[in-house]
């Protein structure tokens, strides 16, 4: 029969050989390490995780699926020098926290499987790493002790302060390089309208178009899925004037820059021809007029794509679960009025489809892929703003080879491409826009980034992008 601990609490341990194992709602990993009566590790090998999964007298075994490894310990094969051996449930998106589900139970078992102690993990809120027993030497027996230390540090820091050697920390385990993102907002259901950011953001409404109204305030993006952790706030209570500040600017006047276009005396970047035997590569800045052969183009795809990054040094060749979302937002000058994202998939007018995530066959090597018929987007839009989000919080220093293409809807050839170089301590990146000039449309590469985690958030910021000069 098992007994209960509570925290600070311990127990005799009169089997030789022990299971420590938990149990949580969310994907977790358990790593174990071994210290000195120094609370120190005498060296890297001390330190039990999935990528070094055995250590003297502990390894890592498999689980029942959905359940992080456990730790295997043969205690008389435990090194004389090791004090303590300190279990650590480290949650999988470090961005996430314990206090999001229910409590974690860490249980020690015997080799025969018999219960022998749990510990209900309580009091646990915005940590995503907590210690949560240790077994450790008294008088030449050993005992458990319910320890649940919240670790609010990061992991890196963590198996630091321990002793281990981090050559290369993971940005998974490493704290935000972002500021913190704020509570997002509430939002109606899929299909609905334009989404109204909060009053603070000091968003204007756009003016009434002809023929093409934008849907009340009432209305807005989907709320993203429960269990991606956002808890919305009360309803949004519509649009507030903007003070010029907020991203949204008037016109220039005379002599001044357009925001996020080259000021007076700096050259833009070189625009470039669509050529019909090979793709063009764009570099940042440059623009492309959407014809091809001597005839405009009036369908094509845009395909955006990424690869997160390996973490490497003591978490070996891992990669992060990034969520990314690639989105659409059309405006009308200044005023955004009808978008295209994994909440509403198609624009109200039916120009914009979106195709949802991982394509594959047409278009193979995109992540997510957005078709646009230039013949029927409105006439008051002006621009298309193709944005990247990334949902979880993780930043583009996580993520690798991170590309936006031109394809052409007819035959699907790719008629330029657009690839960033290097990581940036963003949350969101505006990729390239579509934009009207005369009666023609043209492309350009952006790869600017900034701080949003889904488009709600994104809106308010998109007014430097929308200069054409």
């Amino acid at each position: 029969m098992s007994a209960t601990l509570a925290k600070g609490q311990n127990g005799p341990l009169a089997a030789n050989d022990v299971v420590i194992s938990v149990q949580l709602t969310a994907p977790a990993d358990l790593s174990a390490l071994l210290v000195t009566e120094r609370g120190k590790v005498r060296s890297d090998a001390d330190f039990v995780f999935f990528n070094q999964p055995s250590g003297p007298g502990v390894s890592l075994q498999p689980a029942p699926a959905g359940q992080p490894a456990v730790l295997a310990v043969s205690l008389p094969a435990v090194p004389a020098e090791i004090d303590q051996i300190r279990a650590v449930i480290t949650l999988d998106d470090s961005t996430s926290s314990f206090g999001r589900f229910p409590s974690p139970t860490a249980l020690v078992s015997d080799a025969a499987g018999n219960q022998l102690y749990q510990y209900r993990i309580d009091g646990l809120d915005t940590e995503s790493i907590v210690i949560a027993l240790e077994l450790y030497r008294r008088q030449g027996a050993w005992k458990v002790r319910a320890v649940g230390q919240g670790y609010a540090g990061g992991f890196a820091a963590l198996v630091t302060d321990h002793g281990v050697t981090v050559d290369d920390t993971p940005a998974s385990a490493a704290q935000p390089t972002s500021p913190p993102q704020q509570q997002a907002p509430q939002y109606a259901p899929p299909g609905a309208g334009y989404p109204p950011p909060p009053p603070a953001q000091g968003f204007a409404p756009p003016p009434p178009a002809q023929g093409f109204a934008p849907p009340p305030p009432a209305q807005g993006f989907a709320p993203p899925p429960p269990a991606q952790g956002f808890a919305p706030p009360p309803p949004a209570q519509g649009f507030a004037p903007p003070p010029p500040a907020q991203g949204f600017a008037p016109p220039p006047g005379p002599g001044q820059a357009t925001p996020g276009q080259p000021s007076p005396g700096q050259q833009p970047a070189a625009e470039v021809s669509l050529s019909k035997d090979r793709p063009v590569s764009l570099s940042k800045g440059q623009r492309v007029t959407l014809q091809k052969e001597g005839s405009a183009l009036t369908f094509v795809k845009m395909g955006l794509g990424w690869d997160p990054v390996a973490n490497r040094g003591f978490f070996g060749s891992r990669t992060v679960d990034i969520d990314l979302d690639a989105s659409v937002i059309m405006f009308a000058e200044a005023n955004p009025v009808d978008f295209a994202y994994y909440g509403q998939l198609t624009s109200k007018d039916g120009s914009i489809r979106h195709q949802g995530d991982n394509l594959t066959g047409e278009g193979e090597g995109d992540d997510e892929v957005i078709l646009v018929d230039l013949t029927r987007v409105p006439p008051q839009v002006t621009t298309l703003l193709f944005i990247v989000t990334s949902y979880k919080g993780h930043t583009f220093e996580q993520v690798q080879n991170a590309f936006c293409r031109l394809v052409d809807g007819a035959n699907n050839g790719e008629l330029a491409r657009y690839t960033l170089a290097g990581g940036m301590p963003f949350t969101a990146m505006a990729m390239s826009k579509i934009y009207r000039v005369g009666g023609a449309w043209k492309l350009q590469a952006l790869g600017e980034g900034f701080q949003a985690k889904h488009p709600g958030e994104a809106v308010p910021q998109l007014g430097r992008f929308l200069g054409n000069g």
